[in-house]
């Protein structure tokens, strides 16, 4: 968590601690579209999971999109909609389980 690390600058912030302040942003801000380019990219992979529910958490039947920017397959598998590029284009498209579901 962020208790007691209100008065900490970002760079006094483990990068777990980074992350979820900009999700904690995102939801202050109301956007209905959050984007999150590599959130999990400097992080362990307990972390990393617990970004991921964060922001999936933050924008699920919440009425927000998010889109995310990654080179990690298991962070893209937790996806419903996952687009892969190459040089520039779209060379795949692939929908989880989970979208085909709703």
């Amino acid at each position: 968590g962020l208790a007691g690390m209100e008065q900490r600058r970002i760079g006094q912030l483990s990068g777990g601690q980074a992350q979820r302040v900009a999700i904690a942003r995102a939801q202050v801000g109301g956007a209905s579209v959050v984007f999150a380019d590599e959130p999990t990219g400097a992080l362990d992979s307990r972390t990393s999971a617990e970004v991921m529910d964060a922001l999936i958490a933050s924008t699920t039947g919440r009425g927000r999109s998010l889109v995310v920017v990654t080179h990690d397959d298991g962070v893209a598998a937790r996806c419903s909609r996952v687009l892969r590029l190459a040089d520039g284009r779209i060379v795949d498209e692939a929908r989880t389980r989970t979208e085909e579901s709703r």
